[in-house]
This record gives C-alpha cells, sequence and structure tokens, in this order.
C-alpha cells in the first residue's frame, strides 16, 4: 500500500529531525497526517529532571545547555548545512498539522483513532502511555538516537563516543511499546564520525542514518509484511540523560569528543 493510500501519521514535536523525517516519508509515501505535541517548557523540564537526578545534576545540565550548546551549535553550523545537503534533510512542513498539548490526552487518542493510520511514526514525544498506544490497533515505530539497550533516553551517539565506544555509534528503529526505548529492534544502523563533528552534528547524523531504515519499516507494514525485528545486541540496559558541563568538559579533556 502506497501514495495516497496509505495512510501514516507522523505523531512528533517539531524540529529538523521531524521535518527531515515528514519529507523523506511524504517523497516516498505521499500524504502524510502529522499530529504534533506542544513541546515541554524548560520550566517543567527543569522539575522533572530535579526530581529524578536531583538538583545539581539537574543545574549542570542546565548550564551545558545555556553555555556550550549555544556554542557548539555555532561552531557546527557549516557542518550541519553540509550534512543536510549530502543526506537531503528537507525542512518543508505541511499547513494542516493538529496540534494537541500532549500525546497522552484524550484529543490526542481521538484524533489518532479519527485518522485510522495504517503505522504510526512516532518522532521527539514524550514518554507515550499505554493507553495512547491501545487507542489504534496498528504498529507504533520509532527512531531512536542511540544503539539499544546500552543507549536509551538521549544523546546516544555522544555517550557511545564518551565511553570509547565508537563501534556503538548508531540509530535504531524500533517498535514503541510503554517503557524508554525498550521496543522490539527492527533494525540498527551504525555510523562514523568526523573530525569536524560535535554535540550539535550528531543528532543530524542519527536522522540521516535512520532514515532510510525507517521507511523500510514502514514500507514492510504498509505492504502487509510484519517488519522483522532483531534480537538486541548482547548489551547492558541504561537510560541516558543529558551531560552536565562537568561531564562534556571532562570528556572533551580525556578523550576529545566535542
Amino acid at each position: 500500500m502506497t501514495g495516497e493510500q496509505a495512510r501514516i501519521l507522523l505523531l512528533c514535536t517539531d524540529g529538523d529531525s521531524t521535518r527531515a523525517v515528514y519529507n523523506a516519508l511524504r517523497d516516498k509515501f505521499g500524504k502524510i497526517s502529522v499530529v504534533m505535541e506542544e513541546a515541554v517548557t524548560r520550566a517543567q523540564m527543569a522539575k522533572r529532571r530535579a526530581a529524578r537526578l536531583g538538583y545539581i545534576a539537574t543545574f549542570g545540565q542546565i548550564a551545558f545547555a545555556a553555555v556550550a550548546v549555544p556554542a557548539l551549535s555555532a561552531a557546527a553550523k557549516g557542518r550541519i548545512a553540509e550534512i543536510e545537503q549530502e543526506f537531503d534533510l528537507k525542512k518543508d512542513f505541511p499547513a494542516d498539522v493538529v496540534h494537541v498539548g500532549n500525546v497522552n490526552s484524550d484529543k490526542a487518542r481521538e484524533v489518532l483513532r479519527a485518522a485510522m493510520p495504517d503505522v504510526v511514526v512516532v518522532n521527539g514525544t514524550r514518554i507515550i502511555s499505554a493507553e495512547t498506544l491501545g487507542s489504534v490497533d496498528v504498529p507504533f515505530i520509532n527512531m531512536h538516537a542511540g544503539i539499544t539497550p546500552l543507549y536509551r533516553g538521549v544523546h546516544g551517539g555522544y555517550w557511545a563516543l564518551a565511553e570509547g565506544r565508537r563501534d556503538l555509534v548508531g540509530t535504531t528503529v524500533h517498535f514503541v511499546d510503554k517503557g524508554i526505548d525498550t521496543g522490539r529492534v527492527i533494525e540498527q544502523i551504525f555510523f562514523e564520525v568526523t573530525d569536524r563533528d560535535n554535540f550539535a552534528t550528531y543528532p543530524y547524523l542519527h536522522t540521516a542514518a535512520g532514515i532510510p531504515g525507517l521507511i523500510r519499516a514502514v514500507d514492510q507494514v504498509l505492504q502487509g509484511v510484519p517488519a522483522a525485528t532483531v534480537p538486541p545486541k548482547p548489551l547492558d540496559s541504561r537510560l541516558r540523560h543529558h551531560p552536565t558541563i562537568w561531564d562534556y568538559i571532562r570528556v572533551r579533556i580525556g578523550r576529545g569528543v566535542r
């Protein structure tokens, strides 16, 4: 099932990765429905992190985001543009986006049921509840920036480099369950980073590497062929968080990871 017949729903938050995924899906399959969740505010995020990780770690993460990330992003502008051009990561977006406050709200579940999708592609949302996952009887597929189960959570490529595991820098395409990046693995795609890459470019490399695998998984579902799953690598399971500014400085000095 392809083209206008393919009912694909992209459940997402806004961002360059989401826009690249949308355009890749549209180019392959035609019309894509988009349901966009409002981003969690910085204050909400800080409160949640403090409750989970403590105030000191949260302060360090906020300091990293406020000081290091803008500087790294500015330094990487040329490299980001190069990656976008090389992998055709487009930023167009449709006007008819349906906005919801929370993917786990009654409104979001009503929208999902009304859309009657054949597959839901997830990108950048908060953790999806079992109730929302069960609101439509179709697969939910996510493209995760990291190799699971060792690099669940956020910034998987960065943490792999920080731990000297260049062999585990990659993107995982997986089914979504109610856990955090714990769903059955469909495909894992590995990639290399260059001396010109840094924390700001890794997400673009994750997206570029993962999109072909995501397209293959969605195509299998639409063709009525269950997307094949692969056993996870024999790795420990760890949930990763944003680095603190002292984490970043330590790793940059010790391993040269930018």
